[in-house]
């Protein structure tokens, strides 16, 4: 089960325990591998607003806008049209539930589907299709998304993401792969995700070991859950939506941990998420794992994920040392539209910058310091939101079909 969560103009995901709804599926071979016996494949990928997007055609229509996604066990097409276009027979129907308060949700499973990327095939890759997009990805990035692609595409492979130039590539499991000055991390495969121990030094100074899913698809640097039983989250924290699930909101904190170490390699204040424990399935607010590590920290790296041989291989980029910045507006916004150059206002924190300002749920923004907002993207938005404590913006606003000007002054909340 996929969760969504919005914040720090990021893209957050929770993982959702798949295996569970598809276990026949699963049991049976589902991977891609490289065409003509190549050894390599080179691919362009997208990053917007911490997510990795690759293009893939299915049954030989597309291309589709697919989310790579090592937080789910099995393909999730979140575009109901896409189902619709692909004229399946043999589904079934199947209810899927998470965190958040609220009902379940229907999904079709679609077994067999011919999966492919520029050089890349598929074998026996299944598919559950969403009956209705709940998520709102396409708003949430400013462009199609039409699905998330996980556990089957790096099962079989090795793939090597680079931030730099915006590409992957993915090499045969026999394949020896050469990546100089790179620092071997062990993880484990299980329920079909990769799991890494990483060592925390929380507020107080206490130490704690956890275990985390690494998570290709969760924006966020980290999520914290179980350690929250015995430790609490710290003090210094704000409260925040975090975003919406499978069955409804998420509400929790957003705090810093005060170290974690990735290997050899160590972070300070780091931005963390401690979702309430009243928001979770109780299937999963019982898990022996304690929270995820997201793209806010691998997208640090050049990186392979090689699930064949239980490693991560990772060599810091120019990031390295980039701060961990929260936004401080205080507002959570999407894209609007058929060309999704509306940006909307979904939330404002009380309190927060926006809020003193009296910026509410639903305006518009037209402009920053007189750009239009149609001629930035999302990510362009999101970084200048989070710039500089203190930093005076002037926004344009419009509200009922009337535009003002409002003076916006960024706080930093945490």
């Amino acid at each position: 089960m996929l969760v969504k969560l919005l914040k720090n103009g990021r893209l957050l995901r929770f993982l959702i325990i798949l295996v569970l709804c598809f276990s026949n599926l699963l049991a049976e071979a589902q991977y891609f591998y490289l065409a003509q016996n190549r050894k390599r494949v080179t691919i362009p990928f997208q990053l917007v607003r911490n997510m990795i997007i690759v293009r893939v055609k299915i049954n030989d229509k597309g291309p589709f806008n697919f989310i790579l996604d090592t937080g789910v066990g099995i393909m999730i097409i979140t575009d109901p049209c896409v189902g619709d276009s692909l004229n399946l027979s043999n589904t079934r129907t199947i209810k899927l539930s998470g965190f958040g308060e609220g009902e379940e949700y229907e999904a079709t499973v679609a077994p067999y589907l011919k999966v492919e990327m520029h050089g890349i095939n598929s074998f026996g890759v299944s598919a559950a299709i969403l009956k209705k997009d709940n998520f709102g990805l396409s708003a949430y990035a400013g462009m199609p998304i039409h699905g998330l692609l996980g556990y089957e595409f790096f099962n079989a492979l090795q793939v090597k993401f680079n931030f730099s130039d915006s590409t992957l590539v993915a090499y045969r499991p026999d394949q020896v792969v050469k990546f100089k000055k790179s620092y071997k991390i062990p993880i484990t495969i299980q329920d079909n995700k990769p799991f890494v121990l990483v060592p925390m030094k929380l507020s107080d100074g206490t130490i704690v070991n956890t275990k985390l899913v690494l998570d290709l698809g969760a924006g966020h640097p980290l999520l914290i859950n179980n350690t929250t039983k015995t430790n609490g989250h710290p003090s210094k924290c704000i409260s925040a939506n975090l975003g919406l699930g499978f069955s409804g909101p998420i509400t929790g904190v957003i705090s810093r941990m005060q170290e974690i170490e990735f290997g050899k390699y160590k972070f300070k204040d780091v931005l963390a998420s401690f979702p309430d424990e009243q928001s979770f399935n109780p299937l999963y607010a019982n898990a022996d794992h304690d929270g995820n590590l997201g793209l806010g920290i691998l997208k640090r790296f050049t990186f392979i994920m090689d699930y064949p041989h239980n490693a991560i291989y990772v060599k810091p980029n120019s990031d390295i040392k980039r701060p961990f910045e929260h936004d401080m507006s205080g507002m959570q916004y999407y894209a609007a539209g058929d060309d999704y150059k509306h940006i909307i206002i979904e939330r404002v924190e009380p309190g927060s910058a926006a809020d003193v300002i009296g910026i509410q749920k639903d305006d518009e923004i037209l402009d920053i310091n007189f750009k239009p907002v149609s001629k930035m993207s999302l990510e362009e938005i999101d970084e200048i939101f989070k710039s500089r404590d203190d930093r005076s913006l002037l926004i344009g606003v419009s509200r009922n079909n009337k535009e003002s000007f409002k003076v916006l002054t960024l706080k930093r909340r945490i």
